[in-house]
């Protein structure tokens, strides 16, 4: 049996979308690191170096996750550890 972080960390190497370390912990844990109201609207994409990408659904979400970045990098770096700190947040609005 393997953990689904783990499957998704191996599957996004595998997908170029990042470090599999680290992109196993997010994706495994997104809901629980952002928040449900957050995760239903927003999805992190890849991992690009010290950059987190995600989608969101509406102008508004993009905007509203500009303000909340520091906090969720934060999480993020609670949750990843500090050596697997990630530094920036890009919003990408999904089409």
């Amino acid at each position: 049996m393997v953990r689904i972080g783990d499957a998704l960390g191996e599957v996004a190497s595998h997908l170029g979308a990042g470090r599999a370390d680290i992109v196993g912990v997010v994706f495994g844990r997104w809901d629980d690191i952002v928040g449900p109201a957050v995760a239903a609207h927003v999805r992190p994409v890849r991992v690009d170096g010290v950059t987190l990408v995600v989608s969101v659904d509406h102008p508004a979400w993009a905007t509203q996750m500009r303000h909340l970045a520091p906090d969720i990098l934060t999480r993020l770096r609670d949750v990843c550890g500090a050596q697997n700190a990630l530094e920036r947040l890009d919003v990408r609005v999904r089409r």
